[in-house]
C-alpha cells in the first residue's frame, strides 16, 4: 500500500496539480489586493467615499448607525452584507476571466506544438511499381485473343 501511494505521489499528474493549487492560492491573494485596494476604492469614491465592502443592511437587531461591519455581526444582529457579497463576485469575475485567458493561451501554445512547422508538400513522382504491372496486365488483358 505504501509503495502504491508512494507511485501516485511521484506522477506528474500530482505534481502539476500541487504547484497549480500554490500558484493559484498566491493568485488569489493578488486578485483580493486588486479588488480590495483599487477597485473598490473607486467604487467607495464614486459612491461619496463609503467603503463599499462594509455596506450592510441590519434586517433585525439593535445595531447603532455607524457601526463596522465586523462590529455589527459580533453584535448578533441579522445582516445583509451586500458589500462584502458583491466584493467576493467581483474577485470571482476577474479570478474567471484570468483562468478563462490562461486556458485559451495554453490550448494555443499547445495546437502550435502539436502542428509541425515545416511539412513539406507530398510531391508526386510518377507510378508507383504495383500502379506498373497493373497498368501491364490490362494491357494484355485487352490485346489477348478471345
Amino acid at each position: 500500500m505504501i509503495k502504491e501511494f508512494r507511485d501516485f505521489i511521484a506522477k506528474g499528474n500530482v505534481m502539476d496539480l500541487a504547484v497549480g493549487i500554490i500558484i493559484g492560492a498566491a493568485f488569489t491573494a493578488i486578485v483580493q489586493s486588486l479588488v480590495n485596494d483599487l477597485i473598490n476604492p473607486v467604487i467607495g469614491l464614486i459612491l461619496g467615499g463609503i467603503d463599499f465592502t462594509s455596506m450592510f443592511v441590519v434586517l433585525s437587531g439593535d445595531v447603532p448607525p455607524g457601526t463596522s461591519l465586523e462590529a455589527a455581526r459580533e453584535s448578533g444582529a441579522a445582516i445583509f452584507a451586500y458589500g462584502a457579497f458583491l466584493t467576493r463576485c467581483i474577485n470571482f469575475l476577474i479570478i474567471a476571466l484570468v483562468v478563462f485567458m490562461l486556458v485559451k493561451f495554453v490550448n494555443r501554445v499547445r495546437s502550435l506544438a502539436e502542428k509541425p512547422d515545416d511539412v513539406e508538400p507530398e510531391v508526386k513522382t510518377g507510378p508507383s511499381q504495383l500502379d506498373v504491372l497493373i497498368e501491364i496486365r490490362d494491357a494484355l488483358r485487352s490485346e489477348a485473343p478471345k
